[in-house]
C-alpha cells in the first residue's frame, strides 16, 4: 500500500512521520523530493531557490519524481509505503500551470502509479502564522502566508481530483489526537 502524508510547511508532517516510523517498523518510508541520491540533489537546489522560473522547478520536481518512483516506489509496492509529499505537492505547487496540464506529466513521471491513500495535514491561517514566526524559513515559506494556504487549498483540490481515498486532519490538534488518526485510517 502506498501511503502519502501531505500538507504546507510547518504542517506537522515530520512529526507524525517520526510517530509513524515507530508504529509501522516493516513500512518503507521514503519523501519528494529528495528521496533518491539524485533527489537529494534536486532538492537542494530547489530549496535554495536556484531554479529562477517556476517551469524549471516544476521540471526539477518532475525529474525527482521519476528518479524516486523507478527506485523506490515500484520496487516496493508489495510494501507499506509512507511517503513524506508526492506528486500532490508537486502538482499543487506548480500553481502557474494548467492543473490537468500538471496531471499528465506527472502521471508520466510516475509511470501512472497514485498513492492509494492520502492524508493531508491542514493549518488555518492563524495556526500558520504562529508556526511561521518560529522557524527560519526556505525559499518556498518566504513566498508568504496567502502563498501557502493557496497551495493548501490546492493539496486538497488535487486529492479530491484525483479520487485517492484521503483524510483531512486538523493540523492543530493534538499530536497523540492526530496520530491516532492516521494510524487507523491506514490499518482501515
Amino acid at each position: 500500500m502506498y501511503v502519502v502524508l501531505e500538507g504546507i510547511d510547518t504542517a506537522g508532517k515530520s512529526t507524525q512521520l517520526e510517530i509513524l516510523q515507530n508504529r509501522f517498523k516493516d513500512a518503507i518510508f521514503t519523501k519528494e523530493p529528495g528521496g533518491t541520491k539524485l533527489g537529494a540533489k534536486l532538492r537542494e537546489i530547489i530549496l535554495n531557490g536556484e531554479a529562477s522560473s517556476k517551469t524549471a522547478e516544476m521540471f526539477l520536481f518532475l525529474a525527482d519524481r521519476a528518479e524516486h518512483t523507478k527506485n523506490v516506489i515500484i520496487p516496493n509496492l508489495d510494501k507499506k509505503i509512507i511517503s513524506d509529499r508526492s506528486l500532490i505537492s508537486g502538482i499543487a505547487y506548480a500553481l502557474t500551470k494548467d492543473m490537468d496540464e500538471l496531471i499528465e506529466l506527472n502521471k508520466i513521471a510516475t509511470k501512472n502509479i497514485l498513492p492509494q491513500k492520502a492524508i493531508l495535514l491542514e493549518l488555518s491561517r492563524e495556526e500558520l502564522i504562529s508556526r511561521l514566526s518560529k522557524k527560519a524559513n526556505d525559499s518556498i515559506e518566504q513566498r508568504g502566508v496567502d502563498y501557502l494556504l493557496e497551495i493548501q487549498a490546492r493539496l486538497k483540490e488535487v486529492i479530491l481530483k484525483l479520487n485517492i481515498k484521503h483524510i483531512f486532519i486538523d493540523a492543530s490538534l493534538n499530536i497523540d489526537e492526530i496520530a491516532k488518526k492516521i494510524e487507523d485510517f491506514i490499518n482501515e
